[in-house]
């Protein structure tokens, strides 16, 4: 009688899953790819959920080592009746394998659907999140949401509990030690998931059961399309006009025209001669998929292409930081100086011109954490009105009572728009959102104002003068 065959041995190993008492010829999973500094098969650790069911399909007797995350009876503190469609997300969630991507507005309750997972999925699970704030922020909710052990990775902290929070940058550094002890794993504002090194935090993990969040999923790079890879198909969504009124706020987008004085008309169209003329001798059309890289290099390698790059620099300047858009502010903060209002612009300089001209606070990527709390905390209470930034309050900051964004200035993003406009959308009693954005007529601006204007959000917005 032939000995027993030992059985084969799955374990995790640095962020990836090594098999076992397998040789070489062995007929396995796909994921596998056979590792010859080890003699061994070896395949992603997100691969896990995949490598489980082939296993137990062919009946093929294995151990699993892998697996270190844990079940839990997670109750909720609050029994809080979801909205019909965060039970529609989730429903169609758990219908996906419980994996998959939920796409709902800023203000809909995406943390609630992730309330929910995690009820019913019962497995020690980790929160990537973009920012420390938000991290602080999910990290109250969870805490007052159940009666769990919530721990905190990154901020100075390092404690793995029932349920972890954590940044995107952190996961990226432990996952290859700790990607065997999630079974559930939650991406909020999983559109960052597939940028630069992200998305190892993903493919690092082996928990089976997967949620992303976000309500903007598109990338200008297309790499939204590595989501489904990397937590599951896009599962449900809905937009902020399929909310407004009900749910969200009602909301209007204003589009304001402004234009140049005669004197940086005639500087905008000198400098543009100089920019396109450049393009013209070296035969680049930023129309073309590579364009603006092509300039790029070309702008480095000759004393006309620095001068080209200057002038295209200085351009935009004027058609972002006109005087007029200066004018238009002061008369909207003037009809909206009872409302919470948050001035959007591309550039740190404009935001500092803004503070100090009209004596509004400033939040930008140079403003300390603390200081920026304490602004936010404050415009929250309704002590300041007014808040002035560029980028860092597109996303990840709960100021429920802003009702009007003024975008000054901005990139072509689609996504950056949305976002903004999100900012305004929770709903509050008899609030009405406004967004204004106000475009340099006859620059590029427009154009820019058209690509970013094109999700459904925006259609059709009102053309206005002040």
């Amino acid at each position: 009688m032939p000995p027993a065959m030992n059985p084969l041995s799955l374990r995790f190993d640095a962020g990836t899953l090594v098999l076992d008492g397998a040789d070489s010829h062995a007929q396995l999973s796909p994921a596998f790819q056979w590792d010859d500094r080890i003699r061994r098969w070896r395949a992603p650790a997100s691969s896990y959920r995949r490598i489980v069911t082939d296993l137990v399909r062919s009946k093929t007797p294995f151990e699993d080592q892998a697996r270190r995350y844990h079940e839990f009876d997670f109750r909720a503190a609050l029994q809080i009746t979801p909205r019909p469609y965060q039970q529609e997300a989730i429903d169609q969630w758990r219908e996906g394998g419980r994996r998959g991507v939920v796409v709902l507005p800023t203000g809909a309750g995406k943390t609630h659907v992730a309330q929910m997972a995690i009820e019913m999925t019962g497995r020690s699970t980790v929160v990537v999140v973009p920012t420390i704030d938000l991290m602080n922020q999910w990290y109250d909710i969870l805490i007052s949401g159940f009666q769990a052990e919530v721990g905190l990775i990154g901020g100075g902290y390092f404690e793995v509990g029932a349920i972890t929070v954590t940044t995107y940058s952190s996961a990226f550094r432990f996952m290859e030690r700790l990607g065997d002890q999630f079974g559930l794993i939650i991406f909020d504002e999983c559109h960052h998931l597939p940028g630069s090194v992200f998305r190892y935090a993903a493919e690092m993990a082996i928990a089976p059961f997967r949620l992303g969040l976000t309500a903007t999923p598109e990338r200008s790079d297309g790499a939204d399309s590595m989501l489904e890879e990397l937590i599951g198909p896009f599962v449900y969504r809905l937009e902020a006009q399929d909310l407004a009124g009900e749910y969200l706020s009602d909301y209007t987008v204003e589009r304001i025209q402004v234009r140049l004085t005669a004197e940086e008309r005639a500087e905008y169209e000198k400098l543009r001669a100089v920019f396109r003329g450049f393009l013209d001798d070296e035969g680049i059309s930023l129309s073309s998929i590579h364009g603006w890289q092509m300039f790029i290099r070309a702008s480095a390698r000759s004393e006309n292409g620095r001068r080209a790059m200057k002038a295209y620099r200085e351009s935009k300047q004027i058609a972002l930081g006109t005087e007029a858009k200066l004018r238009v502010l002061a008369r909207l903060l003037s009809r909206h100086s009872r409302d919470l209002v948050l001035i959007f612009t591309a550039e740190n300089e404009m935001v500092y011109q803004i503070s100090e001209q009209f004596l509004i606070p400033s939040i930008t990527h140079e403003t300390p954490i603390k200081e920026r709390r304490e602004w936010l905390e404050a415009f929250n209470r309704g002590e300041v009105l007014a808040l002035a930034t560029s980028k860092v309050l597109n996303e990840g900051v709960n100021i429920p009572a802003a009702s009007v964004a003024v975008v000054l200035s901005g990139s072509g993003s689609s996504r950056e728009h949305i976002q903004r406009l999100g900012r305004i959308l929770r709903k509050q009693p008899d609030k009405e959102a406004v967004l204004y954005e106000v475009v340099t007529a006859e620059t590029t601006e427009e154009r820019i104002s058209e690509r970013r204007s094109n999700a459904r959000q925006f259609q059709p917005a009102r053309l206005k003068g002040l």
